[in-house]
């Protein structure tokens, strides 16, 4: 009887997952291709508005009494290699990044001392409720008096369309932390230091970062308001909103909206910023 020599049997290798980047999940997933098709029926619909007032007489609301997407599309290849354009640019981003950087400086140890202090916040808080709800482009007149270029005064009225955002959320940040983690701080011997840099601070940094992107879209609206009255004395120093008032003067509607479209890129651009830097300072947040 021979004997029977079994081969011992090989284990199936592992297979080894790839980590994709967020680039390919956001490319993979439904939610972005049902995005990308709303925008073109959106496009669709805007250029069948367009050429229906033209080749049959028939107006469409709204999409009628606009350029077509494809002329809106010919004057920004016309514009983005014109180097005043760019300035433009870097003179918005110039403005909104000073005004939002002084109102960060300022709001959140301004927002802090309010939620921490019930002294302070006695005594600040009325004139600040006051002050809140006037708008920041009713300060153009004023600011121009005050400060004595117009820069100057962009700036500042940029910075308080960010400054009292900020200052809300992180008094509302700071004021919701449940009391239960101070007192078990405290119970372990946490001073007043450890209190704030330990569990307020950690738990008003969400509220910092909403804050921080709800005035930076803000910022960006107020520019580009306080841009078209101050103006700049040229399209090239005048920023973008002085562009897209220039426009509107010399009668180019495709102009315009090609400004009106850079806003919203420049906004989306600075608001993505704020996102990426929230996730780096809570890192605990990337599973939502």
């Amino acid at each position: 009887m021979s004997a029977v020599t079994a081969l011992p049997s090989q284990a199936p290798a592992p297979r080894v997952f790839k980590r994709r980047s967020k680039f390919e999940r956001a490319v993979s997933s439904p939610r972005f291709w049902r995005g990308i098709a709303g925008i073109l029926a959106f496009l669709a619909l805007w250029e069948f508005g367009a050429w229906a007032k033209a080749g049959l007489g028939l107006e469409i609301p709204f999409f009628g009494k606009l350029p077509a997407p494809s002329a809106v599309a010919a004057a920004a290849a016309e514009v983005v290699v014109q180097p005043g354009y760019w300035w433009s640019w870097v003179e918005s981003y110039k403005r909104v990044l000073g005004g939002f950087v002084i109102a960060m400086i300022l709001g959140i140890p301004f927002g802090l001392a309010l939620a921490v202090n019930k002294y302070f916040r006695d005594v600040f808080f009325p004139p600040f409720e006051i002050l809140r709800p006037i708008p920041p482009l009713a300060w153009v007149p004023a600011s121009l008096i005050f400060w004595p270029t117009n820069e100057m005064s962009i700036i500042f009225v940029t910075f308080l369309g960010a400054f009292f955002t900020i200052v809300i959320n992180v008094l509302g940040g700071a004021r919701t932390i449940d009391v239960r983690y101070l007192r078990a701080a405290q119970s372990m011997g946490a001073t007043q230091w450890h209190l704030f840099s330990r569990v307020i601070l950690p738990g008003t940094l969400p509220s910092i970062f909403t804050g921080a992107a709800v005035g930076m879209g803000i910022t960006w609206n107020v520019v580009l308001a306080a841009e078209m009255v101050s103006g700049g004395g040229s399209q090239a120093g005048g920023g973008l909103g002085f562009f897209i008032w220039s426009s509107y003067m010399g009668g180019s509607m495709e102009h315009i909206i090609v400004g009106m479209i850079s806003i919203g890129i420049a906004g989306y651009l600075s608001s993505a910023l704020i996102r990426v830097l929230g996730e780096r300072v809570m890192p605990w947040r990337r599973a939502f």
